[in-house]
């Protein structure tokens, strides 16, 4: 086949899959709005994603028609745009409690997964991945630590499904479970954000929750996730000097950099435009749309990604590894914003 022929192959995939992501987010937004409340967006849009990618994996041409199913690419998007209805005082008097839970949480959670990943004899780097993962943000924070010690790629595959699969069930059960006892908006997002493990599904639940939820839940998520780089360079100081000894390699502060979510940065200087009057009402609405059409792809994508097939290779210790860590996050994650954020 010619190389340009190859180019109009590659491009028509291309616009085939836009135009699927593209009927897919307008299906997803048709189903959230004849729905009962539990059922908002971000569930119909993963699992219109899951179901939409079990059928082209079945058809063979799943890797080809995925080329625009990039859920952390619209993520980052939506969370930016997302500083648009976030007022930077919001900001700051979240933002110290958010660091507070954020510096307990990663710090007790990584140690007590390590502990029990330790003690359950899990491969030192598969170990790590999982440490990262859940005591930070799922799947960003796996791939900074798989980056970091340059673990291998099923690893990373394992930790990935083990992240979405218990992430999506939660981001429906977390909601009802915090209306049910009677939580507050900021108790609720609190809670949302310092325990499951992708960022996408903190959105979600909040979204399910309401609008101050998603707010609370989304700058203590970004509190955490701020911690990223800071992770993964002690991950890569820690494997250089104690797990591969002899090597010449150093990790330096480039690392922290380079694994830091810049998009924080991003959702910081829209709150400050926002805060300065820089947006009309009209255009802030705006903005909270095209947030919302962003988030929904992004969870769309990650429905699509799923690969359900991994499941079927992880064993039994490290699921139960993974399960019990996700259990203790769940329950310091409670108890710290009952007492960080309860009375609001």
């Amino acid at each position: 086949m010619s190389t340009h022929s190859t180019r109009w192959t590659q491009t028509a995939w291309w616009i085939a899959s836009a135009v699927l992501l593209a009927a897919l987010a307008w299906a997803t937004n048709r189903l959230a709005s004849v729905s009962p409340r539990a059922l908002e967006y971000p569930l119909w849009a993963a699992l219109l994603g899951l179901a939409t990618g079990l059928i082209a994996s079945a058809a063979g041409i799943k890797d080809r028609l995925g080329r625009v199913f990039r859920a952390e690419f619209f993520l980052k998007i939506g969370l930016v745009l997302l500083g648009a209805g976030v007022n930077l005082t919001e900001i700051v008097s979240v933002g110290a409690r958010g660091v507070i839970q954020a510096l307990v949480l990663v710090t007790a959670v990584f140690a007590f997964t390590w502990w029990l990943g330790g003690l359950l004899r899990l491969e030192k780097k598969l170990q790590a991945l999982m440490c990262a993962a859940v005591s930070i943000c799922g799947v960003s924070a796996a791939i900074a630590a798989a980056g970091a010690i340059l673990a291998r790629r099923e690893h990373l595959a394992y930790v990935t499904a083990l992240v979405i699969v218990t992430a999506l069930p939660m981001m429906v059960l977390m909601p009802w479970i915090a209306a049910a006892t009677g939580m507050s908006p900021e108790w609720a997002g609190a809670w949302f954000g310092g325990n499951i493990d992708t960022t996408a599904a903190v959105v979600g639940a909040g979204a399910m929750y309401g609008e101050a939820a998603v707010k609370i839940a989304s700058i203590v998520k970004m509190a955490q996730n701020a911690l990223i780089g800071v992770v993964a360079f002690l991950l890569a100081l820690y494997w250089v000097t104690k797990e591969e000894r002899g090597t010449t390699e150093r990790p330096s502060a480039r690392l922290i950099w380079d694994r830091f979510p810049k998009f924080v940065l991003g959702f910081i200087l829209v709150s400050a435009l926002a805060s300065a009057g820089f947006f009309t009402k009209a255009q802030v609405q705006s903005i909270n749309a095209l947030r919302n059409w962003a988030f929904t792809l992004a969870f769309i994508g990650i429905g699509w990604n799923l690969a359900v097939g991994e499941l079927r290779k992880i064993g039994l210790r490290p699921l139960l590894v993974y399960l019990a860590a996700t259990v203790f996050n769940t329950l310091m994650a409670l108890g710290i914003s009952w007492v960080l954020f309860a009375r609001g």
